[in-house]
């Protein structure tokens, strides 16, 4: 059986049904997205229905976290299938703000994201997380939800919002959900779509390269410029050579790490042809 969740488009509706559902003594998931809604997606909204009462699911394609030269105009808009995939859930609702609702004219109030922002994505996308922290403390006034969920995938954002949260007292629990992947390891991700099927084979060279660090530290290597000298490798061998950044960082802070001594993790970014996709994984020496 499934069901169409309902539409919400109005701010001040979207914020008094989560306090009425509370004041009932529901616990409020929410899971904040910009649609074009794939697996991964749909692994935080059972996330939030195994361990809340109400779930809300929000579709808002952000202008403010896109570059001049960057994707937000041809961005995926689906709404139509995303709401046939959240019929198959328990969604109480879909937020699907209206940008002159959440920018009005004359809007000039962005969050300064945390230090954490600063580098690898921070340096590659300025502005990015000064709009994503914007949008998620706007999306969590809107929807106050007990629990928030994220995808690990994008593991430097989870970062921000967690250490944003923290900082700015926000009452809001996060939760980060495991990275969904495909049967060949490719990391679930919107941006997939745009990639032909040639593409879609070299985009391996992500999580393969990925897989090789995590074998590497797991055979007894520990520094660092040896595990990057083999990552960049693969990365040659299938011809990718339009990347941002490799490298094997502190999980907190993302400071690079040299030698390999506890917990680490490696980032990824890199575009296959014109599509930007990221990567990263947890090495445990």
């Amino acid at each position: 059986m499934t069901t169409t969740p309902s539409l919400i488009d109005r701010p001040e509706a979207m914020f008094q049904l989560v306090r009425a559902r509370q004041q009932r003594g529901a616990r409020v998931g929410v899971i904040p997205t910009m649609g074009a809604l794939h697996e991964g997606h749909l692994s935080l909204v059972e996330a939030s229905n195994r361990a809340c009462d109400v779930t809300i699911v929000t579709i808002f394609v952000n202008p403010a976290q896109f570059g001049p030269q960057e994707d937000f105009q041809k961005y995926p808009r689906t709404l139509e299938s995303d709401l046939e995939a959240l019929a198959k859930f328990k969604v109480d609702a879909v937020f699907t703000p209206r940008n002159e609702d959440m920018y009005p004219p004359g809007y000039s109030t962005y969050v300064d994201p945390p230090r954490v922002a600063q580098p690898w994505e921070g340096e590659h996308r300025p502005g990015h997380f000064r709009g994503v922290a914007t949008v998620v403390l706007k999306l969590f006034q809107l929807c106050p939800a007990d629990v928030a969920f994220f995808g690990a995938k994008d593991y430097q954002q989870t970062l921000v919002v967690r250490r944003m949260v923290e900082d700015l007292t926000v009452p809001s629990r996060i939760e980060i959900i495991p990275t969904l992947r495909e049967a060949d390891g490719l990391a679930m991700s919107s941006r997939n779509r745009y990639l032909t099927p040639p593409q879609r084979k070299q985009a391996l060279t992500l999580s393969r390269s990925l897989e090789l660090a995590a074998q590497m530290v797991a055979g007894g290597e520990r520094a660092s410029h040896r595990i990057l000298a083999a990552m960049h490798a693969e990365f040659a061998a299938a011809g990718i050579t339009d990347i941002d950044y490799v490298a094997i960082a502190d999980p907190d802070t993302l400071a690079a790490i040299d030698e390999i001594r506890s917990p680490v993790v490696a980032l990824i970014a890199a575009r296959v042809g014109e599509t930007r996709l990221i990567d990263n994984r947890l090495l445990t020496p």
